[in-house]
């Protein structure tokens, strides 16, 4: 059976430890055999059927795709999938394009699998390969839509090149008959590859797999080889890489080489080596623009290394016990086996020294020059090379080689290097040919790659570095016996750590995290290892905000890791080029304070304060907000035990400091400083702190719109905690004037916003006394003034504060109104806030004054019975309305005002039949059905079936839909009530009166009286001849298209008379008036009329006046529309002629 995807393992530990709970993705078995089988056998069914050809591609792409991480599940079944595809492709019956599918399925599976399994598979008997070869001939090389076909002939006819029997026997009499001109076998293959080693699609690399396998045969070689590798050589030399196809050409023939030279015997290949090579340095491959081809060109030199060196184990090589795992198990009871193994090792590489050819040091070189590729694939492709290659040589050559690879990393290279030496250490260490007697040089280099940044424009480089370093960790852990790697444990395990928890890039701290498992689980001797491992694996480092705030925390609980955590903070991260990393490494070290605060205090202030005052705007930032942010924990630590601030803060955090600093995080200084009671009160210092607050609040304008935000939050929070500190000369007693309100009437729209908030953060002993200044102010602000829409973030931010001081004053009805919120002054202050949820100004943006529904909530209980039903009914409005964040806000608010008990809100409307229904106002399809309800309730029906009308005529589907659901369900029940849906219909119209000419309220009402209309919910009207509602709807909607020229306006007007046609008497003939005189508009709105009334009235006429056009001539359409008139007994209208009146 097969294992659940995910499987989850759970592991309930003792005490109040929580369960740790893994999951893992894990395959058992390939469990979609059945349905795999199915899909095959379907093949002759659905091949002609582009569509289901197309789908059962897709579903066996799906099912294969899952094996992509484990694909040795599939082994057991690749047999009788690939028998099945076979018979059909041999089956003669079976056409062209059923065959072409099957190929395209093998392709699937050896994608999946890999080729090299996979065509191991292939039937490969003397009888395939004269069927298989004609095959492929017969494929056209220029077909895009068959290449699978081609590729999987190609591997297939690579096994059957591996018959161990001469060619020439399948020739038959090809020799002795000269009247028989047809090419032999061997030269039939060797031209079939030499063809596809020319296309451009993955035929081409199954054609060098085709190369290697043929070419080496033992008497394809003797006739052939030369012959081959100067063919490969002489395309080469004479095929540019300007060209497309002489890329293609340069790829195929690279890659001819590259197989040939991996897969020969060395005695065969020696000779052409040499001019190989040469060929290869006339051509300068590694100077090429394609890095595929570089990568190839390093792939033939490290494969043309390894000609010229004899195949040889060195001796000289490090060894972490045995190669062999049958040797390791039974080193414990059988320990002269082990040794005897040991010896027969050593024996295999018991040669003399022989000279190094002189072509291996240029192999070399140019190895060493492709560890400093510009692309990945030719760096990790020359440090395979440069292990292979080194593995070959005496001690000394490969110590020079070592040597070498040092030197990538001096500071004067660049990322690439880095990388490149990283990679090749890597190799050279899982290889054993990094003796331990370079780790005293190699370590410091790569402790030093782990925290490589260097910085190119807006971005950095070197995340790449910094994960092929922890791959060296990685290598070097499986590598090295703990006692070699145990002078350097401390440092390599610091590094892991550091690059762990501290790093920028995701995939770096989870690379640092595997590595430090990994030298956990292999070395053994890291300090805390499992600990940390525990508490930093590979998906908590995932979240770079846990790993700076919560993680660094616990590591750094650990006295080994306190230390090199702090100091990396300081000297990298607290500079670094990312503004995010600079803040997230300064609250770390507020974090960390608490584990070295005497470090802190007497070694790491006196570090950040030349930094502060530095010229680096980077350095400087961090610097500053380090400061603070130590400063303001050095105080909690202080106040927790009970004893004033260390001497060292405040001897080093002199004020002056921060005149020569940015705003930003010199607010964010202000802040701590004051936080931690700093004993500059009545110090001249507070004054310069106070400018500068007000100059960034009243000056935002003049920063860039993605640092306002910041600027301005940092600003209040220093306000508040400054006024808190040192403005209090006793309690409840300040010492400053507020100089905020005048600057609330400021043309500039961000000044007002700095004010107004910044009167929201003063502290209550601040604004009590100067109430009656403060909220008339701020009150004055949030009224809408007509042409100022673009004053609503002033507006906004007003009642935002207007809000924060009621909260801070307090409530006491009797109170003075200077001081708290009273009798005297609660009603200005609702008056003002239910102005702002009328306010529906529109920009640019959108409905901006749908920013005030967000406002802070604030709890009063001093209110009046008239302001309640106000509020009660804006909310109601509110939440009937179309957005649905803020319905949903507006709709908790109602809730939580309904239900309060302490204290609860008196003198709401209908609260008895509110409490007996669940309201709901989060989701659409949830809302709406109970926001119809209060319909019935006659003071909130005005104000809900505002809110509906915006809703049922919006542009929003599923808002439009639930609402109109909602709506018609409501009416339809009281169909049979005169009363009721007279009272709706009054309502109606009021809401239509109040909003005329408003188009906010009024064309969303013409859509939603349509769809009533249409709907027949007024039918009862229908009965009495020109009932009042539907003549006073007439009026309304002839008052608001009056000389309009909005078309969306019109066409819905139009529709409206359209549905008032089943209404009876004079107001059946008005509106038919009116709908022909509207025939005649300037506009566009002749189609939609000629549709309404064609099924009424069959006539060539009407055919006629919807074909005119009426932009040219409006004559021949009053023609017509004159002669309906007639029909219908209307009279004609009359054309008003306008009088222009000539000036002097």
């Amino acid at each position: 059976t097969k294992i659940p995807d995910i499987t989850v393992m759970e592991t309930v530990c003792d005490g109040e430890e929580p369960e740790v709970v893994t999951q893992a993705c894990l395959l058992s078995e390939f469990s979609e055999k059945g349905e795999a089988r199915a899909l095959i056998n379907s093949l002759p069914d659905i091949h002609h059927d582009p569509v289901s050809r197309e789908a059962t591609i897709e579903k066996f792409v799906v099912i294969m795709d899952r094996y992509q991480e484990q694909p040795h599940l599939l082994d057991p079944h690749l047999e009788w999938m690939l028998n099945i595809l076979l018979e059909m492709i041999r089956n003669e019956k079976s056409p062209p394009l059923m065959v072409h599918l099957c190929f395209k399925f093998l392709y699937i599976i050896s994608k999946v699998r890999g080729y090299k399994i996979f065509m191991q598979l292939f039937p490969h008997e003397v009888s395939d390969v004269l069927p298989v070869l004609d095959l492929l001939c017969r494929q056209d090389p220029k077909d895009t839509e068959t290449w699978e076909t081609r590729y999987i002939l190609l591997l297939w006819l690579s096994m059957t090149c591996l018959i161990p029997f001469d060619l020439s026997r399948l020739d038959g009499h090809l020799s002795t008959d000269p009247g028989l001109n047809r090419e032999s076998i061997m030269d039939r293959i060797l031209a079939v590859a030499k063809s596809f080693l020319r296309v451009s699609d993955k035929s081409r690399d199954a054609a060098s797999v085709l190369v290697s396998k043929f070419v080496t045969r033992p008497d394809v070689k003797l006739k052939r080889l030369g012959d081959f590798l100067d063919w490969c050589l002489t395309t080469i030399s004479q095929t540019s890489e300007i060209t497309m196809e002489g890329t293609v050409t340069l790829d195929g023939a690279l890659q001819s080489l590259a197989q040939l030279f991996k897969h020969g015997k060395r005695d065969d290949f020696l000779q052409y080596a040499p001019t190989v090579l040469q060929c290869l340095n006339q051509k300068r491959i590694a100077e090429s623009n394609q890095a595929t081809l570089r990568k190839l060109g390093v792939k033939v030199v490290q494969r043309l290394g390894l000609t010229f060196l004899k195949p040889r184990l060195a001796k000289w090589r490090y060894q972490r016990g045995s190669r062999s795992l049958a040797v390791n198990l039974a080193q414990s009871s059988v320990t002269g086996s082990v040794e005897a193994t040991k010896t027969d090792l050593e024996s295999v590489s018991q040669e003399e020294d022989y000279d190094i050819p002189e072509d291996v040091e240029n192999i070399i070189e140019q190895l060493l020059v492709g560890l400093k590729d510009k692309e990945t694939i030719v760096r990790w492709s020359s440090a395979k090379g440069i292990g292979r290659v080194t593995g070959r040589l005496p001690k000394q050559l490969a110590d020079e080689v070592v040597e070498s690879v040092l030197e990538c990393f001096s500071f004067q290279e660049t990322d690439n290097a880095w990388h490149g030496g990283c990679l090749a250490f890597a190799e050279l260490g899982r290889r054993g040919l990094l003796l331990p007697s370079r780790l005293s040089d190699v370590v410091p280099l790569i402790i030093r790659a782990l925290t490589y940044d260097e910085k190119r424009g807006a971005c950095s480089l070197g995340s790449n570095v910094r994960d092929a370093a922890c791959y060296v960790c990685w290598a070097f852990a499986r590598a090295y016996e703990p006692s070699e790697l145990k002078p350097y444990v401390n440092q390599i395990a610091s590094a892991l750590v550091i690059a762990t928890v501290f790093d920028r890039n995701i995939t770096c701290r989870k690379a640092a995290s595997a590595a430090f498992q990994e030298n956990v689980g292999r070395q053994g001797t890291f300090p805390h290892g499992i600990d940390i491992v525990t508490a930093a694996d590979y998906f908590t480092v995932g979240n770079v905000n846990n790993c700076y705030l919560t993680i660094s925390v616990y590591i750094a609980g650990f006295e080994e890791y306190t230390k090199p955590l702090i100091d990396h903070l300081v000297h990298m991260k607290v500079n670094h080029w990312d503004g995010v990393i600079r803040e997230l490494a300064t609250k770390a070290l507020h974090n960390l304070t608490a584990q070295a605060p005497e470090y802190m205090a007497n070694t790491v202030l006196p570090q950040l304060l030349p930094m502060a005052t530095g010229m680096d705007l980077h350095r400087r930032h961090g610097a500053i907000l380090a400061c603070a942010e130590i400063t303001h924990a050095l105080y909690e630590i202080a106040t927790q035990k009970n004893r004033l601030h260390p001497d060292p803060v405040i001897a080093f955090l002199h004020p002056d400091l921060v005149f020569s600093c940015l705003f930003f995080s010199v607010c964010g200084l202000i802040e701590k400083l004051s936080l931690s009671k700093m004993p500059f009160k009545d110090d001249p210092v507070i004054t310069g702190w106070q400018w500068l607050i007000d100059d960034s609040l009243k000056n935002l304008h003049l920063f860039s719109s993605g640092a306002r935000r910041g600027i301005q939050d940092s600003a209040l929070s220093a306000l508040a905690a400054l006024c808190r500190q040192y403005y209090q000369v006793e309690p409840g007693v300040a010492n400053v004037e507020i100089q905020y309100l005048s600057a609330l009437m400021s043309p500039e729209v961000l000044t007002r916003c700095g004010c107004a908030l910044a009167l929201g953060s003063l502290p209550p002993f601040m604004i009590r006394g100067k109430l009656q200044k403060i909220l008339p102010g701020l009150q004055a602000a949030c009224k809408v003034v007509q042409k100022a829409e673009s004053q609503t973030e002033a507006r906004r931010d007003a009642a935002t504060a207007m809000s924060q001081v009621c909260v801070a004053v307090g409530v006491c009805a009797q109170g003075s109104p200077d001081r708290v919120l009273c009798e005297g002054n609660i009603r200005p202050v609702y008056e003002a806030l239910l102005g702002c949820m009328n306010d529906y100004s529109m920009d640019s943006r959108g409905d901006v004054g749908a920013w005030y529904v967000h406002m802070p909530p604030w709890r009063c209980i001093l209110v009046l019975q008239n302001i309640v039903q106000r509020m009660m009914c804006c909310l109601v409005q509110q939440a009937a309305e179309k957005i649905d964040r803020y319905r949903a806000h507006a709709g908790t608010v109602f809730l939580r005002l309904l239900h309060s008990t302490d204290p609860a809100v008196p003198h709401i409307p209908h609260r008895e039949e509110l409490l007996r229904n669940s309201l709901n106002w989060n989701a659409a399809s949830q809302a709406f059905p109970h926001i119809t309800q209060l319909l019935r309730l006659h003071q909130y029906q005005y104000h809900t079936l505002l809110g509906l009308t915006v809703s049922v005529g919006g542009l929003t589907e599923s808002t439009v839909r639930y609402s109109s659901q909602s709506l018609f369900e409501y009416l339809k029940g009281i169909q049979q009530d005169a009363t009721v849906l007279q009272q709706f219909g009054d309502t109606l119209l009021c809401i239509f009166r109040d909003n005329l000419r408003n188009d906010r309220v009024s064309v969303p009402l013409l859509k939603m009286v349509d769809q009533i209309l249409a709907n027949g919910c007024f039918e009862l009207f229908t009965s009495e001849e020109s009932h009042p509602f539907c003549v006073e709807l007439l009026a309304l909607c002839k008052e608001e298209i009056k000389k309009s020229k909005d078309v969306q306006k019109l066409l819905s007007c139009v529709a409206v008379f359209c549905g008032m046609v089943q209404f009876k008497g004079d107001v059946r003939q008005k509106v038919l008036v009116q709908l022909l005189m509207l025939l005649c508009h300037p506009f566009p709105v002749v189609s939609p009329l000629a549709l309404v009334l064609c099924p009424r009235f069959n006539s060539d006429s009407i055919v006629s006046l919807g074909s005119e056009d009426q932009e040219d001539d409006c004559q021949p359409v009053r023609t017509h529309r004159n002669q309906l008139c007639d029909w219908l007994g209307l009279p004609r209208p009359i054309l008003v002629t306008k009088v222009t009146h000539l000036g002097n």
